[in-house]
C-alpha cells in the first residue's frame, strides 16, 4: 500500500526514495562582465584548457545565480549583486560527461576602479583578460562561443533565450 499525505513520516519515506532514483543535472553559471569601455572579461582557468568567461559549477542544491555570485567572488573578489539571465543551455551528454544545465548572466558593467584592481582570486585562474565581443567569439571554445554569442544577441533583445546544445529552438 502507497503511504499518503495523512502519514506525513511515511510519506516523506516514499518521496525521498523517489528522490533517490531521479536524474541529477550539473548546473553551470557564467557570466558577462563588461569594462566600462564595452569590452568583455574573459579568464584563463589552470584546471582546462583554453579561455572562458568567469563562472563554474554549481554545488549541491546550490541555485544557479548563486553559483554565478559565488564563483565570481571566490575567482575575482568581485561582489556582484545584480545579475540578468541571458541565456539557458542544455548540453547533451559528451565525453566523459552527463548533460548539464548551463546559464549565462548579464553581471553589468564593472566600476573603473574595480577594472583597474580587478585580478585572479585563487588557484583556478592564471590570467584574465578585456577583449571585444567579437574577439570573444573567436576565442571561446566552440560550445561555449555559440552559447555567448546567443547572450549578446538576448541581452540585445532584452529577452533570455533557451538552446539545446548552444542552438536556439524553433
Amino acid at each position: 500500500m502507497r503511504p499518503t499525505p495523512a502519514n506525513p513520516t511515511a510519506w516523506n519515506a516514499y518521496l525521498a526514495e523517489g528522490n533517490a532514483t531521479q536524474a541529477r543535472k550539473r548546473v553551470a553559471a557564467d557570466v558577462i562582465l563588461r569594462h566600462p569601455d564595452g569590452r568583455i572579461l574573459l579568464v584563463n582557468p589552470t584546471y582546462k584548457p583554453g579561455w572562458d568567461l568567469p563562472g563554474g559549477m554549481s554545488e549541491a542544491n546550490e541555485a544557479p545565480d548563486d553559483t554565478a555570485r559565488r564563483e565570481i567572488k571566490e575567482e575575482l573578489g568581485l561582489d556582484i549583486i545584480r545579475l540578468r539571465l541571458l541565456v539557458i543551455d542544455w548540453v547533451p551528454p559528451h565525453g566523459p560527461w552527463d548533460d548539464q544545465i548551463a546559464f549565462i548572466f548579464d553581471g553589468g558593467t564593472l566600476a573603473p576602479d574595480q577594472t583597474a584592481a580587478i585580478h585572479p582570486h585563487d588557484e583556478e585562474l592564471s590570467e584574465l583578460r578585456f577583449t571585444t565581443p567579437a574577439h570573444a567569439v573567436g576565442t571561446l571554445p566552440s560550445r561555449l562561443s555559440r552559447r555567448f554569442a546567443a547572450a549578446l544577441q538576448a541581452g540585445a533583445e532584452g529577452m533570455p533565450r533557451y538552446l539545446r546544445d548552444g542552438a536556439p529552438l524553433g
